[in-house]
């Protein structure tokens, strides 16, 4: 009785633990995150207004939302490496600086060229975040807690749709001549800004790892290296040429790849969608915009929350992928029908976004130390080719087409892709957690344990902690 006593007070100290360290840590990065990914999606909205004063094609705007992914790819590796340099708390907090000056110096856009170079500048200074965030996380938790953090912190994609589409509907709604900006200006203006300001932030308030952490006692410590040391799957590999060459990383890559082709989809041609199903109003379209979106969180959260779990990761990953395919095939077929539209939309954003949570429990699963860099870095990398090919395609056909339909329903083909591949080229015990987690973890402590006590217990001094757990 008193082992089951004892072992009971164990679990509550570590659950309290790591409830702390979510409570710390992951609202910041959502924040982040959110900003991160609004800056970048602002664009699709706008078009709306931005095509028609300045001029420009579909087709120019596709090859311009293609070009941050440009300049992105090309530092993608190179940044998450200065990371190990410098640390996560430096690196990121430049990271939020420069892109979020540069994201607002988009309102002086004026021609084709300037708006390709400052597409492709906002890509190279945002390169390396993503990944960068990625492996901060997997510094603070272990395997088994994972899916539902990175569900949680990537909550930041569907949730700058929930804030962003109405906030930038109104933006162009409200304030297009004002002070003689467009409405478009305005909202680069005021969506930027703010993200260079909470990078000045993340400097201070980020620590670069857990022993940095003064907010944390030292048997806490203790408990989360010993906790890190203990989980670290004996298959990781952590040379820098594991993390780029290896055959295992190259798969992942390829499936991240064709899931990010349904996400760019979404990401840069929704609005377009919604209006194309006869929504008129910028601002009606924005809060339109926001409910596929709002639909994806809880649906991110629950997919998470059971992968978690189970500890199974294969077709929590493969069938949101199938049910994305699904309402993005759909929505094309209704498109005339703005409530059908909407419906199947709905169903397809949050089938997507999905599956970028959850491909990202997979990497360091297998990947430690310098291939985690690499490796992280890689395979966003690659998915961000998909940026470049997905927003310039769907443009190309538009302009040729005079419909999207044909570009969405190769969307469709692509995430079934991604889902084969899960299914049919991953092994099960390459990333199955065979833990199943206990009730009163993560997934259902941060909700649950809204203030902390210490712990009472000080565990035996564990090694120091990998750089990746």
């Amino acid at each position: 009785m008193s082992f089951v006593r004892s072992a009971a007070g164990a679990q509550t100290e570590e659950s309290a633990t790591y409830a702390k360290i979510a409570w710390r840590l992951i609202p910041f990065v959502f924040i982040c995150y959110l900003c991160s990914y609004l800056d970048r999606i602002n664009v699709s909205f706008a078009k709306l207004q931005m095509l028609k004063d300045l001029g420009l094609s579909d087709a120019i705007y596709g090859a311009g939302a293609s070009m941050f992914f440009v300049g992105y790819l090309l530092f993608e590796i190179p940044s998450n490496l200065l990371l190990l340099r410098v640390g996560p708390r430096r690196w990121i907090a430049r990271i939020m600086v420069t892109w979020g000056l540069i994201s607002a110096a988009m309102m002086f856009v004026r021609s084709p060229l300037t708006f390709y170079i400052a597409r492709f500048l906002l890509g190279l200074a945002e390169a390396g975040f993503f990944p960068a965030i990625l492996l901060y996380l997997t510094y603070w938790f272990p395997p088994s807690r994972r899916s539902k953090v990175i569900a949680l912190f990537m909550t930041g994609i569907p949730m700058s749709g929930v804030v962003g589409g109405p906030l930038s509907g109104w933006i162009m709604h409200a304030l297009g001549g004002a002070a003689g900006f467009a409405g478009w200006q305005w909202l680069f203006l005021l969506e930027g800004l703010p993200t260079a300001l909470l990078g000045c932030i993340a400097f201070f308030y980020l620590d670069d790892k857990v022993s940095d952490a003064k907010w944390l006692s030292p048997a806490q410590k203790a408990l989360v290296a010993d906790r890190l040391q203990r989980e670290t799957p004996p298959q990781q590999m952590h040379s820098l040429r594991d993390g780029l060459l290896h055959p295992k990383i190259l798969l992942l890559s390829a499936i991240y790849f064709f899931y990010a082709m349904g996400l760019y989809g979404v990401t840069f041609w929704l609005p377009t969608l919604i209006k194309a199903s006869g929504v008129s109003d910028p601002l009606n379209i924005g809060l339109l915009t926001a409910v596929p979106y709002a639909a994806a969180t809880l649906c991110m959260l629950f997919v998470g929350q059971r992968s978690d779990a189970t500890g199974e990761r294969r077709w929590h990953l493969a069938i949101p992928g199938v049910v994305g395919a699904i309402g993005l095939y759909f929505s094309v077929t209704y498109a005339h029908s703005t409530v059908i539209a909407m419906i199947f939309l709905t169903i397809a954003t949050s089938g997507v976004i999905t599956t970028i949570s959850q491909f990202w429990v997979l990497p360091p699963a297998i990947l430690g130390g310098t291939a985690a860099a690499a490796g992280l870095a890689l395979a966003n990398s690659v998915g961000g080719i998909s940026g470049v090919v997905s927003p310039y395609v769907i443009g190309l056909i538009q302009t040729a087409t005079g419909s999207t339909g044909n570009g969405v329903f190769g969307l469709s083909v692509s995430l079934l892709i991604g889902s084969a591949l899960v299914l049919f080229a991953v092994p099960a015990h390459l990333v199955n957690n065979p833990a199943k987690r206990e009730r009163g973890a993560l997934a259902g402590g941060v909700a649950t344990l809204p203030t902390v006590e210490p712990a009472s217990a000080t565990p035996q001094p564990a090694q120091s902690v990998r750089s990746l757990g």
